[in-house]
């Protein structure tokens, strides 16, 4: 088992978001959180990355305990996340934008280029516009930085907060397609996504939330027989 949430719970002051969610991430797998907007989706990717800490529940990496862990550390232990919104340093450049996503693993020159050849790979035209500030980028070459950042960290899971969020369709294939790339190359993935069908046709899992609750999880091709799925989130 790479990585488990067992028996979360999260609040903001006294109001309580999650409600004891547990889940599970296999080697080599994505797997999908879906649900209506304010079912606490982005607080779970919050709680596991230790920018929201857990007021009950443990989270595990790796055999490690990683729910105490600082989010400088919870990086190192090799998690990494694409933020919602994107949330790039806009008057740097490219380049700048992708050698931060590394700063935290101190690495290598080596490494370091390896690191970029690897987003570049995926996102070509990244390459192309190396020395161009981020805040010139269009919004879908944002999003392919935003990911890449999180590349540079070396991560061997990657949490993604709604990357498709605002994107022209042709765009969201793309970012489709990289996650599909991505995780060939033994990255595992966590997407909380409110474009249901694009998560539910990159997922090998999928979890439904509602009001912090779990109601539905396994094998994506099973949970998308659900009729309540189906109604609630494909249209019946």
């Amino acid at each position: 088992m790479l990585f488990s949430v067992n028996d979360v719970w999260v609040h903001y002051g006294q109001s309580e978001v999650i409600h004891g969610i547990s889940l599970q991430i296999e080697e080599k797998v994505v797997v999908s959180i879906i649900g209506a907007n304010g079912a606490g989706k982005s607080t779970v990717l919050k709680a596991i990355m230790g920018i929201k800490v857990p007021t009950k529940g443990e989270i595990w990496f790796q055999g490690n305990r990683i729910d105490h862990l600082p989010v400088h550390e919870i990086v190192r232990c090799g998690l990494a996340l694409v933020p919602e919104g994107k949330r790039l340093f806009q008057h740097m450049t490219v380049l700048q934008n992708l050698k931060l996503g590394a700063y935290s693993q101190k690495t290598s020159r080596s490494e370091m280029r390896d690191g970029l050849d690897g987003v570049f790979g995926y996102f070509p035209i990244l390459g192309n516009r190396r020395t161009q500030k981020a805040g010139t980028l269009s919004g879908g070459e944002q999003q392919m930085l935003s990911i890449g950042r999180a590349l540079m960290a070396r991560p061997k899971l990657l949490l993604m907060d709604e990357p498709s969020q605002g994107l022209a369709p042709v765009m969201v294939g793309k970012i489709a397609q990289a996650i599909a790339s991505i995780a060939k190359q033994s990255v595992c993935i966590l997407l909380v996504e409110q474009n249901v069908l694009l998560a539910l046709n990159v997922a090998n899992e999928t979890y439904v939330l509602e009001n912090g609750i779990v109601v539905s999880h396994g094998n994506t091709n099973e949970i998308v027989k659900i009729e309540d799925v189906r109604r609630a989130y494909l249209g019946g």
